[in-house]
């Protein structure tokens, strides 16, 4: 565990292992925590796995107001230059993958390789981004406990909410954990984020695309668009999972990332 002091905020973040640099990026509303499973199974075979909250979330700075895409990814770029690393394997999950393109649209020289897990490219629509916005003064007027039990099943597939009740307790505290005035920041600061499908279509690094057969948010149709834009992409469809096949269905989502990762 370690902490960094850029960009007017302190970072929390987990550096475990040693070997080549694996940096995954959590989504919304969740914190690094959610990655035990890869940092756990990633350390023991030649990676040095980086975790880190985003702003507004776990024990890293809340800022009110809106977080875009791109302060999150100057954020990612500092976390990296304070442990000095310059090639990296980046990977995030749904707003996490986002950042990640965000990242690799303002520094792509740093990064080796891509995982994007249960995400999607486009902009949001009008609708969308008027929804996102509702949620946000939402979450600052009432917290998280609403939309945290109203989303629950969402997040994971709701047939592993009884089936997996360690990974659904993880999943809910979480939720519950994250500050409301920071999630409602990441949720404004997401409604204006830009189309990153041309982006993706001039990726030059190895890219592998992961999503749960049964994700609510980002149904295999959007993988599959990414993995059509993404020259030389792979795609990996988890079965048994939802918007989180990291947590329900780790083995499978370990096995894929392994084998990505040993390509490389």
């Amino acid at each position: 565990m370690g902490t960094a002091e850029v960009n007017g905020i302190t970072i929390g973040y987990d550096d475990s292992g040693a070997g080549r640099p694996l940096v995954l990026v959590h989504g919304h509303p969740f914190d690094r925590s959610m990655w035990a499973p890869q940092v756990a199974a990633l350390t023991g075979s030649g990676w040095r796995v980086i975790t880190a909250d985003l702003r507004g979330y776990g024990t890293t700075t809340v800022v009110e107001g809106s977080t875009p895409l791109p302060v999150f990814a100057r954020d990612v770029a500092a976390l990296l230059d304070h442990l000095s690393l310059d090639d990296v394997v980046l990977g995030g999950l749904s707003m996490g993958g986002q950042i990640v393109m965000e990242c690799y649209r303002q520094f792509p020289s740093r990064i080796r390789a891509l995982l994007l897990a249960d995400t999607f490219p486009r902009a949001d629509t009008p609708e969308a981004r008027s929804h996102r916005r509702a949620t946000a003064d939402r979450l600052e007027a009432e917290g998280m406990t609403g939309y945290a039990e109203q989303n629950l099943a969402k997040m994971i597939a709701p047939y592993n909410v009884e089936a997996m009740p360690a990974v659904a307790g993880h999943v809910m505290t979480m939720m519950l954990g994250a500050p409301p005035a920071g999630a409602a920041a990441a949720l404004r600061g997401r409604a204006e984020r830009p189309d990153y499908r041309d982006l993706l279509t001039g990726v030059t690094v190895a890219t592998l695309i992961v999503v749960g057969r049964d994700d609510e948010f980002t149904p295999v149709a959007d993988a599959e668009q990414m993995h059509a834009l993404i020259p030389g992409s792979a795609l990996a469809v988890i079965e048994g999972a939802g918007h989180l096949p990291n947590l329900e269905q780790p083995v499978a989502f370990n096995k894929a990332l392994d084998t990505f990762l040993a390509g490389l």
